[in-house]
């Protein structure tokens, strides 16, 4: 069989699609009609949402604001227990909703974290620091890491705006260096994950001398899930105000 005949014969045998298309859900439309998460679009992805955040409802709390933030990275990561190891420091869900209103632009410390943001329900623009510093020079210049020298570079574009760091410690602490030299961004959601730097760069962004709003939490947890799932709440919240 030629390549040609072999490309025909797959194709022939996805002609029928049904077979592939049942939903791994039920869909219940009440359900589907309140959801409002702008990252689910199909009836069977707004399904999945919402059973998901009713079932972890009941088990975390939807009592105020910060508890949709718990819901969401529960949902993430699949761990009940992140919901007791996040902090919300000046009151950064309201500061936060009012920067996606504005079009502020969301400043993020790997491609991974900008990749899960939703771009859908706003105007902001998604921006990965690893950009801002082209070919590394400045990292290569000063021998640090890659992230922190993005948010050095990009430290005249940060005022007003969003930081969303996921994965690197050390750009979290650049950042919080930023803030001591007078950079005053809107909102921090500091969620570094591993065992270097991490519990120690958030507890330098909750102990600032300068009360920027922010997201972090407690301990060697966190990661890239929790990051964009605190971003896309915000842009969920900030959409619901504005319907």
């Amino acid at each position: 069989m030629t390549t040609e005949n072999s490309s025909e014969g797959k194709a022939g045998a996805l002609e029928n699609l049904e077979e592939f298309t049942e939903l791994t859900v039920d869909v219940d439309p009440e359900l589907v009609g309140i959801c409002r998460d702008s990252g689910a679009r199909t009836e069977e992805a707004k399904a999945i949402y919402m059973k998901s955040r009713t079932m972890i409802q009941e088990l975390v709390g939807n009592n105020t604001p910060e508890d949709r933030f718990r819901q969401r990275c529960v949902i993430a990561t699949g761990d009940l227990s992140v919901a007791d190891i996040m902090r919300f420091n000046n009151d950064p869900i309201l500061a936060g909703v009012e920067a996606i209103k504005k079009g502020a632009p969301i400043f993020v410390d790997i491609n991974m974290v900008k990749a899960g943001i939703t771009r859908v329900g706003h105007k902001s623009e998604i921006i990965c620091v690893l950009d801002e510093d082209p070919g590394a020079k400045i990292a290569n210049k000063y021998g640090i890491t890659r992230t922190s020298a993005g948010f050095l570079a990009a430290r005249e574009k940060l005022d007003g705006s969003i930081i969303a760091i996921g994965n690197a410690p050390s750009a979290l602490i650049m950042v919080c260096k930023l803030i001591e030299k007078g950079v005053r961004p809107a909102l921090i959601i500091g969620l570094p994950v591993g065992f270097v730097n991490a519990a120690e760069s958030r507890e330098i962004v909750r102990n600032l001398k300068i009360p920027i709003p922010s997201i972090s939490c407690v301990g060697t947890r966190g990661g890239t899930p929790m990051a964009v799932a605190c971003v896309n709440e915000l842009v969920a919240i900030a959409r619901e105000s504005e319907e």
